[in-house]
Parts: structure tokens; sequence; C-alpha cells
């Protein structure tokens, strides 16, 4: 973004400099107005053109960056994605871990006739 911004005040700056030099070249020349008239109507054709290539380039500029940002964006949903179900199947697994682990706990504390009330609450 402050490509950007540099890029838009480098453009202002462009066009005020250009500007000023003209106004101050038309003030200190020796000339008639009506040669004065015809020269401001000439720069301000120059300008205008100017400021359209200017504008075009920076237009294409941003379509570039914009590109290059969404497809970054695109890449980076994508390895969230993937992270996430990488993580959610690491849970899952140590989860089940758990619950086993747990199993084998309860069975070596608990009576032989409670394993069928183990079993049974373990599908629940």
């Amino acid at each position: 973004m402050s490509d950007h911004d540099e890029f838009g005040a480098f453009l202002v700056g462009f066009i005020v400099g250009g500007l000023t030099g003209a106004v101050a070249a038309l003030l200190f020349a020796p000339q008639s107005g009506e040669e004065t008239r015809a020269t401001i109507k000439e720069k301000s054709i120059e300008l205008k053109d100017q400021a359209m290539i200017e504008t075009d380039k920076a237009l294409k500029q941003a379509e570039t960056v914009a590109a290059e940002v969404r497809g970054k964006v695109e890449d980076l949903s994508k390895k969230a994605y993937q992270q996430g179900e990488e993580i959610s199947l690491k849970a899952k697994k140590a989860g089940e871990e758990l619950v086993e682990s747990a199993k084998e706990k309860v069975k070596k504390i608990a009576p032989k006739k409670n394993d069928v009330e183990i079993d049974a609450a373990s599908e629940i």
C-alpha cells in the first residue's frame, strides 16, 4: 500500500510541478497575449495527455498488485485450511488415544463384573 501512496504523491507532484513550470514560463516569456493563450492551450493539452498516460500506468500497476495479492490470499487460505485439517486429525487421534488409555486404566482398576458396563458406556 505504501508504494501506491508514494506513486500517488509522485503523480500529484509531477502535475503540480508541470503546471507551476508552465505558468512561470508563460509569465516571464516576452510574448503577445494571443501567443500566450496559444501556448497555454498547447501546454494544457500536453499536460492532459501526460496525466492520462500516468493514470493508465497507475491503473495497470494497481491491477497487477491486486492480482498478486489475490494469488497470495488464495495460497494462504489453502495453507490455513490444510493446517486446520492436520490439526483436526491430530486432535482426533490424540482424543482417541486418551479414550483408549482411560479405558485400559479403568479395566485394570474396575472389577470384572463392570467390564460390560464400561464397554456399553464407551459406545455412547
